[in-house]
């Protein structure tokens, strides 16, 4: 069976860390460009960040530069996304979403239900 589970999220406070994994099943993420998308209360959808099959990241959301990083994990079939610094305006449900290449991600790729991360003030 083919799937797609985002998961790591919760309450944390701000200025503290923490992970989220994209985890596959029934396919290999070396095959895709992966990237993390996220949509804030009564916000739409953004891109946040992808790896592309040779590891180089994109960032596409200012706000995250610096704080955000995201690496493979090919024995796991995972990628993770390693937020520290947050900041209660990362609150959001975060999506995995998969492409051929970072630069064709689109909102419309999240997959999955996501993972919720609610940061506190």
């Amino acid at each position: 069976e083919v799937q797609l589970q985002a998961s790591g999220g919760g309450l944390v406070q701000a200025g503290k860390s923490l992970r989220l994994s994209c985890t596959a099943s029934g396919f290999s993420l070396d095959d895709y460009a992966v990237g993390w998308i996220r949509q804030a209360p009564g916000k739409e959808r953004e891109r946040v960040i992808c790896i592309s099959f040779s590891g180089e990241s994109t960032s596409y959301t200012n706000s995250v530069q610096g704080r955000f990083t995201i690496s493979r994990h090919s024995a796991n079939n995972t990628v993770y996304l390693h937020m520290n610094s947050l900041k209660p305006e990362d609150t959001a449900l975060y999506h995995c979403a998969l492409e051929r290449h970072c630069a064709l991600l689109r909102i419309s790729d999240a997959r999955g239900q996501g993972t919720q991360v609610t940061v506190s003030s």
